[in-house]
């Protein structure tokens, strides 16, 4: 008997197993997205591969941990309270609502559960393209207690995305004004494209502003739209379909930037 045993864990959104002495310690890890055991100690790797022996679904690589790159070595850096990683989609609001969560009994729906729906339903859709090599950083704490939604990185670019709580209501988008329902007009491709804006300073790359409408029964713009995408929350998936001008250490190098909250102090 080798005395290991194998905890599966998640790791920023990937499967990782872990290999554990009898007292708790590490002794190798596996992970599925890159089908590599990296070994702490060379003279268990007989041991190690036994007990991942029923996890293991190919061919795998067998090695000492990789060297972390500059994007990695940031994270491991940061301290977890300027790390937004972690951040819920919605964060904000949640703390929010925490703090206040209003009258029990009121004769209109808070206003902020509304909202909070619609960016817990657009985070989560966006946190689904991870698979295809995207990171979301969600509730992105902008100077002036501004914020954007999400701010999501992958092959295909950066884009700060706005979510619109608009359920079972017709959205009508005439550049620069926002319609929802019976509810008043407003100028709200101003706000997304000065949120793009401000990513773009933050982070010295181009930031595409994207507008996601929660829910809408119908949707119509009027007219071509200057650089807003406007994109439904079951139809974000289409921003895997934009050509790819990012690889994949500028993704991460990026994302390692948009997680710190330093980043954001002075747009």
């Amino acid at each position: 008997m080798s005395g290991l045993r194998v905890v599966p864990t998640w790791r920023h959104g990937r499967e990782r197993l872990y290999v554990c002495r009898t007292d708790g310690a590490n002794v190798a890890w596996y992970d599925r997205a890159t089908a590599r055991v990296s070994l702490l100690s060379e003279d268990r790797r007989q041991d190690v591969l036994d007990a991942l022996g029923p996890f293991l679904t190919g061919p795998v690589t067998v090695g000492p941990p990789p060297v972390p790159g500059p994007a990695e070595l940031a994270r491991l850096t940061l301290h977890p309270d300027d790390d937004l990683a972690p951040n819920r989609p919605g964060e904000a609001l949640h703390v929010a609502l925490d703090r206040d969560p209003g009258p029990a009994h009121r004769l209109r729906p808070d206003a902020r559960r509304r909202a909070l729906q619609a960016e817990q339903a657009v985070g989560e859709a966006l946190d689904r393209l991870e698979d295809a090599g995207w990171h979301t950083v969600h509730s992105v704490p902008l100077p002036g207690g501004d914020r954007i939604h999400h701010l999501a990185i992958g092959p295909a670019g950066l884009f700060a995305v706005h979510a619109l709580y608009a359920r079972r209501q017709r959205v009508r988008v005439t550049d620069p004004v926002v319609a929802v329902g019976r509810g008043a007009p407003l100028p709200l491709l101003r706000r997304v494209r000065a949120d793009a804006a401000r990513a773009a300073y933050a982070l010295t790359a181009e930031v595409r502003p994207v507008l996601a409408p929660y829910g809408p029964a119908a949707l119509s713009v009027t007219a071509p739209l200057r650089e807003v995408r406007v994109l439904p929350d079951t139809d974000l998936t289409g921003l895997t379909r934009v050509g790819a001008v990012l690889k994949p250490a500028d993704v991460e190098a990026l994302h390692a930037m948009a997680r710190d909250r330093r980043t954001w102090l002075r747009v």
